[in-house]
């Protein structure tokens, strides 16, 4: 179970995973070993999953950041391993979701530009045998990045 000290330092890590033991004790008002090895527990036990950097796609070159949904033409365990296979390989396709309701998938992706858009859904995502079709919305501005999740 977590108690409150592991929560707040759950949220102070979500904001910047670069402090240090020292500046999380502080925070926490414990002693940055003490800190330290509650991260470690953290991670340990599975709370913390990684660390990442997170990139500006737009100075990356990716201008195009869409959701496609995908509806399936068939539903067997062979196609939706083979489909999930699929989306595993696309660098372009950087979150992916089964879904209820209509579509069957949403998939998050960014492109350089849109005939790189146009070429992942006629030439990779429709060619599939298991889908019957898809449907993409193009971002215009995203209002509210990623955020940390509620501790």
């Amino acid at each position: 179970m977590l108690d409150e000290t592991d929560t707040r330092l759950l949220s102070a890590l979500q904001k910047n995973a670069h402090l240090t033991a020292q500046e999380l004790g502080d925070l926490l008002h414990l002693s940055p070993s003490q800190a330290g090895r509650r991260r470690q527990r953290l991670e340990a036990d599975g709370y913390i999953e990684g660390y990442t950097a997170r990139l500006d796609a737009s100075r990356l070159g990716l201008t195009v950041q869409g959701f496609v949904q995908v509806h399936l033409g068939t539903h067997g365990p062979d196609q939706a391993d083979s489909f999930a296979r699929l989306i595993r390989t696309r660098s372009e396709i950087t979150s992916a979701w089964t879904m209820t309701g209509e579509a069957d998938y949403l998939l998050r992706v960014y492109c350089a530009d849109l005939p790189a858009l146009n070429t992942l859904i006629h030439e990779v995502l429709l060619p599939h045998p298991a889908v019957a079709r898809v449907q993409s919305q193009i971002v215009m501005e995203q209002l509210k990045r990623d955020a940390p999740l509620p501790t």
